[in-house]
């Protein structure tokens, strides 16, 4: 097996200093994911030190490990091991021809970057590489370029912030030749000035887009202007997505699918492309145009990138759709645990009210940080969308949710069954005492608030 790092390359990368020879054949910082063969980053935090864990990582399989101090293991010794990995990282996007693309966006950006990866993965026969998880941070980023083969053809990363100045030192370091924004929302509005900031903060993406680069912009979005005038300063061509007629790649119809996702037909550029889209809901149809732009820009396959969405499945935390067994019955859960803002808040809540089915509408909302001096006012206007989608019970999950049961509790709107509670804990055992056969359950909120147990406990012994 031809390895992902060799000991010569590593040296090369990080300056370190070697103790026993090994070559590499994954690299993770998280002793857990350590699989026979993988390079262990012994990363130093806030909260925790990486070098308590090289034992377990090497217990794993581990080949060789880099470190701040000496052990008793195969190892390359360096000054700093976070900076050894954004070397790595570097070193990675130096030695590859891949086309690289970056994605960032307030809602939407890990399902756009996996059907990206879907798409050219499918077109290239394998030879595309992403990100896993939501590996988009300072750490995320370079880990995730450091695991790109350099054989890869096609390279898809998902780039997060929350604060400014952060995306422009993680686009320094991928490089991208194509930079997407999917949406502009306000998601952690709390540390910026207002969305406009969120916006300039998002466009810093556009300042490491490598000669010739494209950028693809949300057409549709309030701030799309903004974001243009951002992207016309490092871009060489501009792509835009979006309903609106004078998009690039717009939509010319769409319409629900047998199979719950929407039958598209859309104009890319010089292209018209028909395909089913398997995820459900407006919003990804939006997401799919976005995925047609980069794919076209890739210069990739088009009629495959359909093919691709025609089969993807939902995403664990953002959209993951389950049969589970309640009571003598069956139920759906839809999994949204993993993440929230007011704009995908409102986006998965209209797609419950648009599920069908003999039984009733359930919502449990935790919920949603980082929104600052405005996070009343956006908790408490989720009553609309609650109302619209005639959602018969909702559960509301943390403190900030208290102000959207205060318009809940004067009968404005929303439904008319709604309870509150502190804890996921208390909401799962609410949850079961309410839900019987048939029904239909959204679980969404901010991942810290822990939602994602309700999701376990409920597939457990899934159908």
């Amino acid at each position: 097996m031809t390895a992902l790092w060799t000991m010569e390359d590593l040296l090369g990368a990080t300056g370190g200093t070697a103790s026993g020879h090994f070559d590499a054949q994954g690299v993770a910082f998280d002793s857990r994911e350590i699989g026979a063969g993988d390079l262990f980053f012994a990363l130093k935090g806030a909260e925790t030190d990486g070098h308590r864990f090289v034992d377990t990582a090497f217990a794993h399989g581990a080949a060789g490990a880099i470190v701040s101090e000496s052990i008793a293991h195969p190892h390359i010794l360096v000054p700093d091991t976070m900076q050894a990995l954004e070397a790595l990282g570097h070193a990675s996007r130096a030695r590859t021809s891949a086309k690289i693309i970056g994605v960032t966006g307030s809602a939407g950006k890990t399902g756009t970057k996996e059907a990206i990866y879907a798409s050219l993965d499918r077109c290239s026969r394998g030879r595309a590489h992403r990100s896993v998880k939501s590996y988009n941070n300072h750490v995320g980023v370079p880990l995730s370029l450091a695991r790109m083969p350099s054989d890869t053809a096609f390279g898809i990363f998902e780039m997060g912030m929350n604060h400014a100045g952060e995306m422009r030192e993680l686009s320094k370091i991928v490089r991208p030749e194509i930079a997407i924004i999917t949406t502009i929302a306000p998601a952690h509005i709390e540390f910026f000035k207002d969305e406009a900031g969120i916006a300039d903060a998002k466009a810093e993406i556009f300042e490491g887009l490598t000669k010739g680069g494209a950028a693809i912009l949300p057409a549709d979005n309030f701030h799309y202007p903004r974001l243009r005038a951002a992207a016309e300063k490092y871009a060489d061509t501009i792509l835009t997505f979006g309903l609106s007629a004078d998009a690039d790649v717009r939509v010319l119809t769409h319409m629900p699918s047998s199979c719950g996702g929407s039958l598209v037909t859309a104009q890319v550029c010089d292209a018209i492309l028909s395909f089913t889209l398997s995820q459900p809901g407006e919003h990804w149809v939006a997401n799919s145009l976005a995925v047609l732009a980069a794919v076209y820009a890739a210069d990739g396959d088009l009629a495959a990138a359909g093919l691709a969405m025609a089969e993807m499945d939902g995403l664990a935390g953002r959209g993951a759709r389950h049969k589970i067994r309640i009571k003598a019955g069956n139920g759906l859960l839809i999994d949204e645990s993993y993440n929230a803002n007011p704009a995908s808040m409102a986006a998965t809540i209209g797609q419950l009210g648009r599920t069908t089915g003999d039984g009733r509408r359930v919502a449990v909302l935790g919920a949603m940080k980082e929104l600052g001096a405005n996070s009343a006012e956006y908790h408490a206007a989720l009553a609309r969308p609650l109302a619209d989608a005639k959602v018969n019970f909702a559960i509301l999950v943390g403190e900030e949710m208290k102000n959207l049961s205060q318009p809940l509790k004067a009968g404005v709107e929303g439904p008319a069954e709604f309870a509150h509670c502190a804890t996921a804990h208390e909401a799962l055992d609410l949850l079961q005492n309410y839900i019987r056969a048939s029904d239909t359950i959204l679980v969404k909120g901010s991942n810290s608030m822990g939602l994602s147990a309700i999701v376990s406990a409920l597939t457990d012994g899934e159908n």
